[in-house]
Order: structure tokens, then sequence, then C-alpha cells
């Protein structure tokens, strides 16, 4: 690694969120949404990199694109999994059962507002879905929207569902 990329990623950690997002569209191209430091580090470091050594060979390209079936990958879940039940000409894809009972279906979206902002978590078959980040409970989403320790049940307002 060149001392150009060494230094270019040590400026990243000193950057603020809006400094974050500027180098970001200066090396995509395109906007981001995401707030997240830590990804945004990692996303614009990885491209620096790429840039710098030259990115990925060829037959990685190939191979990556071979593995990923885009056809399998569903970004949102359906618009009928909060309600419970599919329409009759949906697809019968079984959802899988949650151990806990307070919580909804896999696929499920769990929104509440914070302090000004929506937070949005997406329940999996093995934890949870915040930001593009998985985490294994939602006590650990909460502590990352909120700074300090919390239930998580609480925070989603979901003790209630016993």
């Amino acid at each position: 690694m060149t001392t150009t990329v060494s230094k270019d990623l040590a400026a990243l950690e000193k950057m603020s969120i809006g400094d974050l997002h500027d180098r970001y569209v200066e090396l995509f191209g395109e906007q981001i949404q995401s707030r997240h430091r830590v990804y945004l580090v990692r996303r614009i470091a990885w491209r620096i990199q790429a840039n710098a050594e030259g990115g990925l060979s060829e037959r990685a390209r190939a191979r990556a694109a071979q593995l990923a079936n885009p056809t399998d990958v569903r970004r949102t879940p359906p618009k009928w999994a909060s309600l419970g039940e599919p329409p009759k000409d949906a697809k019968k894809v079984p959802l899988a059962a949650t151990a806990d009972p307070r919580l909804p279906p896999t696929g499920t979206a769990i929104v509440r507002d914070y302090r000004g902002r929506t937070v949005r978590a997406v329940v999996l078959a093995d934890g949870f879905e915040y930001e593009g980040e998985r985490y294994r409970s939602l006590s650990a989403i909460a502590k990352v929207v909120t700074g300090t320790h919390i239930n998580g049940y609480r925070f989603f307002n979901l003790e209630a569902r016993r």
C-alpha cells in the first residue's frame, strides 16, 4: 500500500458524516442515504484501495456474478407480510416461525420514531437488519440508536405482544 493511500485511509477516521458523504459521492459518483459511520468508512476505504491497486480480477468478478443470483434477493418484504395473510394469488413462501412470541414473522419491518427520526429494523430468521448491518438482538440496535443500553423489546414497543 502506498503512502498516499495510507494517508487517505487515516484521514477517513477524522472526517464527519457530511465529509464522508461528500467523499463517497466523489469516489462512487452517486449519493448515499446511510449515516452509519463504520459502513461509510469501510465502503470508501475499499474504493480507495481498489482504485489504487486495481480492484478485483476479471476471474473474481465472473465468479461473484455466478454466485450471486439476483432473482433470489429481495430488498424489502412483500406488502402482505405485515398484514399476516398473503393474498390468494401470492406464491406460497413459508415464513419461519420465531422463537419469541413478541416478534412478528420473519421479513416484517419493525418501525419506531425516535427523536425525530424513523428507526426501521427488519426481522430476519437469525437476527435483525438495521441500516444494512445485521444484529443478533433488538437490544443491540437500540444501543446503536440511543447510545445507551436499553431493552430492545421495550424500545420497539413489543413488550405487550406476549
